[in-house]
């Protein structure tokens, strides 16, 4: 696995912010941690310092660009960074999904991850190169859901939908000036906000394995990576369906509704 001197992870005290963290960690890595709960946080901070690595943990709000684009200019110069923090929150019985949800899940989701991968992006386009030619890698956590607009979570597939479009349309253009954009799609990870579902989750997985997944695509210089790939290639074909047979497909029993806590 490729080592980064310095990394910086939003959504970073739980799930695969977390794993992707304690994988990263070691000697010589300077990890800037971000996440709304202090003691999460810090606890993550700690089993990353017990494996050799320096830990600037920091309470952060994505959702506020200004600060969050100060976090990252001052990490001084960055290797990685992960737009990971999220919320997930879906409808029950049916009903219109609350306008409320709708702005919150958006303005983390989406406009959330754009505050933290536009600045990263400005931030290693000024950065020397390395040996490689890679100035830098950042990686925007999207989500299978963005390959089809399922009803039960239409916010949460809108707003993954936009920002893997947003990666993969932008990488091209910042290739060419030294940095990697990948847009990260996995399916169901087992993370305190999966931990809400009441749906059979098919193909769920470990936060450690989809954590080691995602750095051998970041590494790779990958524009995307969808796994588990029967559940990508599943999720295409229902999405290339017509809506109503999309609708009647992926109508879902009750799951999880009302506005979660931030993913990390």
């Amino acid at each position: 696995m490729a080592k980064y001197g310095s990394v910086l992870i939003t959504g970073a005290s739980s799930g695969i912010g977390q794993s992707l963290a304690l994988a990263c960690a070691g000697p010589g890595v300077v990890l800037h941690l971000g996440g709304r709960d202090s003691a999460r946080l810090e606890q993550v901070a700690t089993a990353c310092r017990a494996r050799g690595g320096a830990a600037l943990p920091r309470v952060v709000d994505v959702r506020d660009a200004a600060d969050v684009a100060a976090w990252i200019d001052s990490a001084g110069g960055l290797d990685l960074v992960v737009a990971n923090a999220g919320i997930g929150a879906g409808i029950e019985d049916g009903a219109p999904e609350p306008a409320a949800q709708v702005r919150a899940i958006f303005a983390t989701n989406l406009d959330g991850a754009l505050n933290t991968a536009l600045p990263a992006l400005e931030l290693m386009r000024r950065q020397p190169p390395g040996g490689d030619g890679v100035r830098g890698r950042i990686a925007t956590i999207a989500s299978l859901a963005a390959f089809v607009p399922a009803p039960g979570a239409p916010s949460y597939c809108a707003a993954k939908a936009a920002l893997d479009a947003w990666t993969v349309a932008t990488a091209t253009a910042a290739r060419a000036h030294g940095v990697r954009l990948t847009s990260v799609c996995p399916g169901y990870i087992r993370t305190p906000m999966t931990a809400r579902n009441r749906f059979p989750m098919p193909g769920l997985m470990d936060a450690d394995r989809a954590a080691a997944i995602i750095l051998r695509a970041i590494a790779g210089g990958r524009m995307r990576v969808a796994f588990p790939w029967w559940m990508a290639a599943a999720a295409r074909l229902a999405g290339s369906l017509p809506p109503r047979f999309t609708s009647a497909l992926l109508a879902l029993p009750p799951g999880k509704a009302g506005l979660p806590g931030d993913t990390a």
